[in-house]
């Protein structure tokens, strides 16, 4: 058995990819449109990464997709978490869950799915601003 990926619910595509591609840093990989299922579907990876996230655009949707914890987040890991958080604070991303300690942080995409930041290897020291900034929201 072999992982292959996990499927996003989007309703802004370009919205989805800026995010995604843009902020985050992934690639994209392949893309399927389907005039007779109205949908788009967009696979993702990081660099030198198997697993890949799935965005599904459903042409018609114009609603917001429902949001709830229990989908949990997706994770990746990063050589700097401050350099990240600030790459993304500066695209105009909210830093839910900045990384006080050094270890870790989360972030929303446009469609509110939680993203989790780690950081590889050992934590880095405290560093402000991110050392004293509070949590935002939910995350």
């Amino acid at each position: 058995m072999r992982y292959l990926h996990t499927m996003l619910r989007v309703r802004d595509l370009d919205a989805a990819l800026d995010f995604f591609v843009h902020k985050l840093g992934l690639r994209e990989l392949r893309r399927r449109d389907s005039e007779q299922g109205r949908f788009t579907l967009v696979f993702l990876a990081a660099e030198n990464e198997d697993a890949q996230v799935e965005l599904t655009h459903n042409w018609d949707q114009q609603d917001a997709y429902p949001t709830g914890r229990f989908f949990g987040h997706l994770a990746y890991e990063v050589d700097d978490i401050y350099a990240m958080c600030e790459r993304l604070r500066a695209g105009g991303v909210v830093i839910h869950r900045p990384p006080r300690d050094g270890r870790m942080a989360f972030v929303k995409s446009p469609d509110g799915h939680s993203i989790e930041l780690i950081q590889s290897g050992d934590a880095l020291p405290p560093r402000e601003p991110w050392a004293s900034m509070p949590n935002t929201g939910e995350w």
